[in-house]
């Protein structure tokens, strides 16, 4: 696998984008649990694969199936909130299908670095 910086790695930028997209729907949220739940989960995503890239070696590995953890948790979290009706069911859709994106790059990755 050759990149540079963990800023080069695809995998990266979409789990930016999708903690973005995480703090644009719950930012008018006044279930403050849940919002903060979703807000932290999102970002350990992005955040993991850079710590893990700039450790390297088996860290980043490991840092790697952090953030896939973390995704599931967020995409448990997008179900919780569609069944309480925070998220209309498009955009519900549409999130839970990046995140299901994220987690198969960061399969992919993984395997790769064995």
């Amino acid at each position: 696998m050759a990149y540079r910086s963990f800023e080069d790695l695809e995998v990266w930028k979409r789990a930016c984008k999708l903690a973005v997209c995480t703090y644009e729907l719950t930012k008018d949220w006044r279930d403050y649990g849940l919002k903060k739940q979703m807000e932290r989960c999102s970002v350990s995503i992005a955040s993991n694969i850079a710590e893990g890239s700039e450790r390297g070696g088996k860290d980043f590995m490991r840092f790697l199936r952090i953030a896939s953890g973390s995704a599931a948790e967020l995409r448990t979290q997008l179900y919780i909130a569609r069944k309480v009706g925070l998220i209309q069911e498009e955009l519900f859709q549409e999130l839970v299908f990046e995140a299901k994106g994220v987690s198969k790059m960061l399969t992919g990755l993984i395997k790769s670095l064995r």
